[in-house]
């Protein structure tokens, strides 16, 4: 008997997805993040309590897509005009289950609807091999301050099209 994974869904953002986007944020970085930032730095990058007004705005503006699998909101992530994504997370209690794969991959596709030339992203130190696996190499090094606490992470970058006529 064939016992394979159930699909994962991929689908636009919707009004209303902002509150379970937070907790995929949330638990993302909490529970996945934990092994190269400290409570401290987690604290500061998503803390417990936030605007829901401020968060839903920003959901509104980055406009990101959502994976469900089994039925629930696995993950999300944004692509921007420009190529950029400002936000790829996955829920602290489906990773490693494709989720973040099935979010790259459409990534990709968009990107290429698009004649997109190039992926990049400001990634935490956690995802960092995740990007690799996917082709992105370190461009850079970043320190940032968020909520007074230094945090490190890496802008990467993947050329997508080369030299197509836009």
């Amino acid at each position: 008997m064939n016992h394979r994974p159930p699909p994962i869904k991929i689908r636009d953002f919707r009004s209303g997805d902002e509150p379970t986007l937070r907790e995929v944020f949330f638990t993302s970085i909490r529970n996945l993040a934990a092994g190269e930032y400290n409570l401290d730095q987690l604290t500061a990058w998503a803390p417990e309590s936030y605007d829901s007004g401020l968060w839903a705005n920003r959901m509104q503006v980055l406009h990101p897509f959502v994976a469900e699998w089994e039925g629930r909101v696995a993950g999300y992530a944004d692509l921007q005009e420009s190529g950029y994504i400002d936000h790829f997370y996955v829920h602290g209690a489906c990773a490693r289950r494709g989720v973040g794969a099935a979010l790259m991959e459409h990534l990709h596709r968009v990107a290429t609807e698009r004649r997109t030339q190039e992926l990049f992203s400001d990634v935490s130190l956690t995802a960092e091999g995740f990007f690799q696996r996917h082709g992105f190499v370190v461009e850079r090094r970043n320190v940032v301050t968020l909520r007074g606490m230094v945090l490190n992470n890496a802008r990467m970058r993947k050329q997508i099209l080369s030299g197509a006529a836009v």
